[in-house]
């Protein structure tokens, strides 16, 4: 059974700085593209962030330049560290692994961008 496991989300005030983490496997980690999407009360859910197990990385328009994600094999981990966080940036952010066989999705983290 595949398990991501998010973490790092929390409330924080506009221009301010979180890092999201995602565990899983090292096997789906070395396999997958890893993407990080989020969804905001009654909107859909959209991709923001992907790295490849190349380390090719891409990113949604509206994050460029303040989002960035990485990946560390030896801690099975994928981060998203985001700066200058918008209130626009509300919304519970999702781990997914796309392995050649399918996708898999972590349970998310919520991120609060408020003063």
């Amino acid at each position: 059974q595949v398990q991501l496991v998010e973490s790092g989300g929390g409330l924080v005030q506009p221009g301010g700085s979180l890092r999201l983490s995602c565990v899983t496997s090292g096997s789906i980690l070395r396999l997958s593209t890893m993407g990080w999407y989020r969804q905001a009360p009654l909107k859909q859910r959209e991709l923001v962030a992907a790295i490849t197990n190349g380390c090719t990385t891409n990113y949604a328009d509206s994050v460029k330049g303040r989002l960035t994600t990485s990946r560390d094999t030896a801690k099975n981990t994928v981060f998203l560290q985001m700066n200058t966080l918008k209130p626009e940036g509300t919304a519970v952010y999702y781990c997914n692994a796309k392995p050649t066989w399918s996708s898999y999705w972590g349970k998310g983290t919520q991120v609060t961008v408020s003063s």
